[in-house]
């Protein structure tokens, strides 16, 4: 079997801990030839060999002993220009850049086709679960009708030192940062887009449909105050930042990403801290749950090492759903049961709810709890912003499969 000789690209966190996972693995027959970097001069927490770095992509992309090139930058058009030119060069890839997967992943399934070569981005939706490969093979059918979990372990970590230390908000981002869990601009975290791109990504292999990010409403946690953290308190919940794609029969499906309030019992009410934990549900086999490491450079370089050892046996992802005919479509008429509090941006007259169940005013802020469609929470978006606004979702679809 032939060696596979990397050209690793990017030595950040997740970078610098493959290059120690295939250093200190005894089965793996890899090695890692050439490192690009931003800086030479950076300082960095491990030793490397001298002559192992470089500044420039074109000495892995052009070096045609290279066979495979694992990207882990953090620039989702520069990730794209990589990985492209290295397949075009003849080279498999493995990538844990979700922004890059998400933004073109109809453009790198054509350069798949045209190339002959693999991508393989298992990292890219959850860490150290291995959910998009079990999706491709396990789940290869059209039996499957949901998809729903905590797919970002830094907001995770947030909501469970708030509703399991009594930490308030600004104290449980501040400590997520503190520890490596959360960026010093945390924007892609706490407001969901980095669930919002894994969502993407897990969808076609899920559905067999790629939904571009833009088309997806999305809201994050970034606006939650003690006024919400005390109603999920009365009700016996636990708010989590919840991902999902649902499956309405054969023909529609649709897919969001927003806070909810988590009963115990579910599954995802004990992932704590930055673990990720993903349910998949079938018609015939109920529930499945997979749970994991969703932040941190071992846990992802596991996943990397994982699809790097899967191409040694020249495994690919084959897109089977995407041959699906018919193929189910997106829609987001879909009614949501959602808690939206506010102050001075009025949500009762601005959005327009299907029907609401209560209310409630005080001298600090205001809340409904209603049904809306998701359509028109997108339409509203920008008004959704706010900073006096916070949504959150109560779950509903599939519940009476779970009495």
């Amino acid at each position: 079997m032939e060696k596979i000789n990397i050209g690793l690209v990017g030595f950040g966190t997740v970078g610098q801990a493959l290059y120690q996972v295939i250093n200190n693995s005894r089965n793996v027959h890899a090695e890692i030839k050439k490192v690009c970097v931003r800086s030479l001069e950076k300082p960095r927490s491990i030793e490397v060999p001298q002559g192992l770095l470089t500044t420039n992509v074109d000495e892995i992309v052009d070096d045609a002993d290279i066979n495979l090139v694992v990207e882990v930058i953090d620039q989702a058009d520069a990730a794209f220009e990589i990985v492209s030119r290295a397949m075009r060069a003849g080279k498999n890839v493995v990538s844990g850049n979700k922004a890059m997967i998400a933004k073109h992943l109809t453009e790198l399934l054509d350069i798949q086709k045209e190339t002959g070569r693999a991508l393989l981005y298992d990292a890219s939706s959850c860490g150290s679960i291995p959910v998009i490969r079990n999706l491709e093979e396990y789940y290869d059918n059209d039996l499957l009708l949901e998809v729903k979990g905590i797919l970002n372990g830094s907001s995770n970590y947030i909501l469970s030192r708030v509703f399991d230390h009594g930490e308030d908000y600004a104290d449980a981002l501040a400590r997520a940062q503190k520890l490596g869990f959360a960026e010093s601009n945390p924007t892609q975290d706490i407001c969901g887009f980095d669930s919002l791109n894994k969502l993407v990504i897990i969808t076609l292999h899920a559905i067999g449909v790629y939904v571009a990010p833009a088309d997806v409403f999305v809201y994050g946690i970034e606006h939650l105050t003690a006024a919400d953290i005390q109603y999920a308190r009365e009700k016996g919940m636990k708010i989590k930042l919840v991902a999902q794609v649902v499956k309405f029969g054969e023909e529609t499906f649709t897919m969001f990403v927003m806070p909810e309030f988590v009963a115990p019992g579910r599954y995802i009410y004990s992932v704590d801290d930055e673990y990720n934990g993903v349910v998949i549900r079938g018609e015939c086999y109920d529930r499945q749950f997979m749970f994991g490491k969703g932040a941190g450079g071992f846990p992802t370089a596991s996943s990397l090492l994982s699809d790097i050892m899967a191409l040694r046996h020249d495994y690919r992802y084959e897109y089977k759903k995407t041959a699906f005919s018919p193929r189910p479509e997106y829609v987001t008429d879909i009614a949501l049961k959602i808690y939206a509090r506010y102050s001075t941006t009025d949500l009762h007259t601005l959005l327009p709810w299907q029907s609401i169940d209560e209310e409630y005013r005080s001298a600090s802020h205001r809340y409904v709890v209603g049904e809306i469609l998701i359509s028109d929470l997108y339409k509203a978006r920008t008004a959704l912003a706010a900073d006096d606004v916070f949504l959150c979702n109560f779950p509903r679809f599939f519940a009476e499969r779970d009495n």
